[in-house]
């Protein structure tokens, strides 16, 4: 039981706020190291094995296939020529190998002979006082994990999703540790599912924001309709967090139902725990995106319905104007036989009633809510 609660510890920190601390992910390399190593360790019995100086990855494996243990190796967006000695000296498969180096890669599950590859889209909340057309909501990354039976290999594309942090966590737990690299495995991609749940919470906000600007009463002279473009604008960046979410899915469902040689049994489990909050932040962003929906529909509707209104008053204006117009139009023909020409009082009386016909049809318009 003591093993279960330290797991929990272990992978499930405190979640901070995404709005408050946007700014406390690690992006910077590890300067001492010259090439896209982040970081290279090697853990054994549940500890991290120190060493007089650091490691190449080579060095590590041939420790680890000599004296037991695991190696951890990060990278940080390694180039071909970065990753080509790596993948030689741990056998990886050269279509995974492809897909690690261009990035831009959808999440999944492979396996490739004794190795898992692992896909995890990371996303970021992007803080901002004030939603607007352009305005960018989440950044996404790419976490790639390369799982063997005495190594894992990182590959982080995009400024966000440091796994430092992770890391120093796990080294506090050696009982976690000692489960070898599937327990390293499930502990990121329970800090991305984490990570979703943050950004869901967030966006929430957001969307309820737009919403209560729409469907509250505009002020007068306020314009229908303004609103369109941060509306769209958000319903992509949701589209953009459903594509990390919702693939994600059927990888984690299989590392938590279907046996396999590279995942402890003891660590297997827990995968359900990811797989259960990941359906949750899925149905979340499902809601989100039909939501969005229906608030852009009232919306293009709402500026249908203003548009409709300014028209009714268009046209009354124009039917209490056609009386005046009608009268002088005849009058102004000039004939000499026309109804009260030479009369004494033709003028004030035909003007009474053009104004007459006017308030008439002014007062049945507004009447009938035309005005």
């Amino acid at each position: 039981m003591s093993m279960i609660h330290n797991l929990r510890a272990a992978v499930r920190p405190s979640r901070p706020s995404l709005r408050k601390e946007s700014g406390s992910y690690d992006t910077t390399r590890d300067p001492s190291t010259p090439s896209a190593v982040v970081d290279c360790g090697i853990y054994r019995d549940g500890a991290r094995v120190q060493t007089s100086k650091a490691l190449t990855p080579h060095e590590a494996m041939r420790k680890v296939r000599r004296d037991g243990g695991f190696v951890w190796i990060g990278l940080h967006e390694p180039t071909e020529a970065e990753f080509s000695g790596i993948a030689s000296e741990f056998g990886l498969h050269p279509l995974a190998v492809e897909d690690a180096i261009q990035a831009h890669q959808r999440p999944k599950l492979e396996r490739y002979d004794d190795t898992l590859f692992t896909v995890f889209k990371t996303i970021h909340y992007v803080d901002h006082a004030e939603l607007t057309a352009t305005s960018e909501v989440v950044e996404s990354g790419e976490v790639m994990c390369f799982t063997g039976r005495d190594f894992l290999i990182t590959v982080r594309h995009g400024g966000q999703g440091s796994l430092r942090a992770l890391r120093h966590r796990l080294q506090d737990d050696p009982e976690l540790l000692a489960k070898g690299p599937s327990a390293v495995l499930h502990a990121i991609a329970d800090h991305v599912v984490d990570g979703y749940v943050a950004v869901a919470d967030a966006m929430q906000d957001d969307i309820d924001e737009v919403e209560t600007e729409v469907f509250s009463p505009g002020r007068k002279g306020t314009p229908r309709g303004t609103d369109a473009g941060r509306i769209y604008q958000l319903k992509r960046e949701v589209l953009e967090f459903k594509r990390a979410v919702s693939p994600l899915l059927r990888p984690m469902q299989l590392l938590s139902e279907r046996p396999m040689r590279l995942i402890d049994p003891d660590i297997q489990k827990y995968f359900r725990d990811v797989a259960d909050h990941l359906a949750r932040v899925q149905e979340q962003v499902i809601g989100f995106d039909e939501l969005l929906n229906s608030i852009l529909q009232a919306n293009l509707a709402q500026a249908s319905v203003a548009q409709n209104e300014d028209m009714r008053k268009i046209t009354s204006w124009a039917a209490i104007i056609a009386v005046p117009t009608m009268v002088c139009g005849v009058y102004g023909m000039n004939f000499d036989y026309m109804p009260e020409l030479h009369w004494k009082f033709g003028y004030p009386v035909v003007m009474t009633a053009m104004v007459g016909l006017c308030v008439t049809i002014h007062r049945t318009l507004k009447r009938n809510g035309w005005l």
